[in-house]
């Protein structure tokens, strides 16, 4: 995969996609900075350093990287990281349907105005192609499966109204401005250096940690809940993929997914087997806003951005099972060295080990 023009940029405001894997969402938008190095392109990321610092500073010293400490509701600070950029990779914004019911109006300011404020200045600086971060959380109540683009129903949170708007002023914004503009409705992002802590955290980062320690999970619900996890390489290729996407895919939104099922009881003693732990877990609540299934179509993105996701979900948590005890033990630095070299053989063993009981008849 070849980019001809000069530079890019991967935005972020607090969470998630952008190295290899934390999608902080918890994995981290310093996923995708790990890529660019790989096209030989520059990327200029933008971060307010309000989480999991860690994940920004290991690229600090990097010559080839300009970072910009700023918030994307300063319109200033947009432009200024569109300068001279042919691509905008946005994953800027705050997760978690949970919060965003408590805080409906921080939500709009970072996750609308915000966004807005991104494509303005994009357009401003005559960006060639604009990607952003939406959400499966777009579908709301809508019953059937897979999840299809174009039969959404009523959405449930303040956060889905967020997504929902940015994908309407996204597709503003290529139909009278002509910025190619392109929607990634991500399905439950998963990845090493996803943070584990607080009570937004992500599930299956929040799990592993917690048997690692001898701590018990809480499961919101009862667990027969199911979502489509996806691992942070499937979406660092979809949002590649998507800066090479002709301009009539242009103004749409596409599922990011593997197109997969699991339910959450089965993931919990897969993980138990997989560490070697003799734990139930407890059983709280559901959460407010929460779906209870999602499973996505993704044909749209392989027919039109030639979407074609390598990992499913027993091969993302080998990867991430192997990634989190290696890096348990070693320093970060030292880990991207050896990784590589021992992550094959350990997903292989991890994969043929995470055999999950089935738990929720």
């Amino acid at each position: 995969m070849t980019f001809q023009p000069c530079l890019r940029i991967i935005r972020k405001v607090t969470p998630c996609i952008a190295c290899r894997s934390r999608f902080d969402w918890r994995t981290d938008q310093f996923q995708l900075v790990d890529m660019f190095p790989i096209t030989g392109k520059c990327p200029k990321p933008v971060d307010m350093f309000l989480t999991n610092r860690k994940n920004v500073d290991m690229f600090l010293s990097n010559p080839n990287y300009e970072f910009i400490k700023g918030d994307i509701k300063d319109f200033d600070v947009c432009i200024k990281a569109c300068e001279g950029v042919d691509y905008v990779l946005n994953q800027a914004a705050w997760g978690s349907v949970p919060r965003s019911i408590e805080m409906p109006l921080f939500y709009c300011a970072n996750n609308i105005s915000g966004t807005l404020n991104m494509l303005e200045a994009a357009r401003q600086n005559n960006v060639k192609k604009f990607v952003y971060a939406s959400s499966s959380s777009v579908y709301g109540d809508e019953p059937n499966l897979p999840k299809k683009e174009g039969r959404e129903g009523n959405l449930l949170s303040p956060y889905a109204l967020t997504k929902r708007c940015d994908e309407e002023w996204a597709k503003q914004y290529t139909r009278h401005y002509g910025l190619d503009t392109y929607g990634m409705r991500y399905f439950n992002v998963f990845g090493r250096r996803q943070t584990p802590d607080g009570a937004y955290a992500a599930v299956i980062p929040k799990f592993i940690k917690m048997l690692i320690n001898g701590e018990t999970p809480t499961i919101n619900g009862d667990g027969k809940q199911s979502r489509d996890f996806t691992y942070i390489e499937n979406v660092i290729e979809a949002n590649l993929k998507a800066c090479l996407a002709p301009h009539e895919a242009a103004g749409e939104a596409f599922n990011i997914a593997y197109g997969g099922r699991e339910y959450l009881i089965d993931i919990y003693y897969g993980l138990t087997k997989a560490l070697g732990v003799d734990m139930e877990p407890k059983f709280g609540p559901d959460r407010k806003g929460d779906i209870k299934h999602s499973n996505a179509d993704i044909s749209k993105a392989r027919n039109l951005l030639g979407y074609d996701p390598e990992y499913d979900f027993k091969k993302g948590i080998a990867f991430l099972i192997v990634i989190t005890w290696i890096s348990g033990l070693l320093n970060l630095n030292i880990l991207n060295y050896i990784l590589s070299a021992v992550m094959n053989w350990g997903v292989i063993l991890l994969i043929i080990i995470f055999q999950p009981e089935i738990r929720r008849a």
